[in-house]
């Protein structure tokens, strides 16, 4: 179920993305050799953890989504080599089988794996106000709108909003805000495609869950990876 809609998301996501550019294009008559590109952009990601514990493992589907804007600032006379700073905002959800019970809002050390058959649900979603800064290379002109760009970068995030839900044997659990959480978050990206269709991937440097937090007497470093496609818009 889940996998269909992220499908048809993507889907929509294409088309909106292709007709906005086709009616842009069509409203622009004059050669504008001062061009800017890909100011505005969209994503969605796949979402898994690098560095994980011991029986860790994710069930379902973990998804990511992403939206801003960005400052593009050419480099040279042809304009195909810039730098861009943005500002957007981001969601991510993980579905696993690692319970986190809370002591004093912090504390993992009662933390318990899961086994498959006693629980429906045990997902984590956060919330990030994001700050993206790439390098740019493509092959654009101010005739061509079709190009090859090769963006890497980096990315910062700030956490506003974090939630843990869980249903099963052991009832039904919500907490929000927990302190746990790494509020600070940043890591390496890279976008790079042709026109409308772009692979991003995202590798953290920092974990989502307080490096100072143990598991059952032993330390974590559960960092995010994600994999997914970046739309943009002029």
């Amino acid at each position: 179920m889940y996998k269909r809609h992220l499908i048809l998301l993507v889907a929509i996501i294409s088309q909106v993305v292709s007709v906005v550019q086709a009616q842009v294009l069509e409203q622009t008559k004059v050669i504008d050799s001062l061009y800017k590109e890909d100011q505005f952009y969209l994503g969605v990601t796949y979402n898994f953890f690098g560095k994980t514990p011991e029986d860790f493992q994710q069930n379902g589907i973990s998804n990511g989504l992403f939206i801003g804007i960005m400052k593009d600032m050419p480099l040279n006379k042809r304009r195909n080599v810039a730098i861009a700073l943005g500002l957007g905002y981001g969601t991510n959800t993980y579905n696993n089988n690692l319970y986190l019970s809370r002591d004093n809002n912090q504390s993992l050390d009662d933390n318990i794996i899961l086994d498959g058959d006693t629980y429906t649900r045990n997902k984590y979603t956060n919330h990030y106000v994001e700050i993206p800064f790439e390098f740019r290379w493509r092959t654009s002109t101010p005739e061509v709108y079709k190009f090859w760009r090769v963006y890497p970068g980096i990315k910062f995030g700030y956490m506003f909003n974090n939630r843990f839900k869980y249903r099963g044997d052991l009832g039904n659990v919500e907490y929000q805000n927990l302190k746990l959480f790494e509020k600070f978050q940043y890591g390496l990206t890279l976008s790079t495609g042709y026109n409308t269709w772009n692979l991003h991937l995202y590798y953290a440097l920092t974990p989502i869950i307080s490096e100072d937090t143990k598991i059952n007497g032993e330390n974590i470093d559960l960092n995010s990876i994600k994999v997914g496609l970046i739309f943009y818009v002029l």
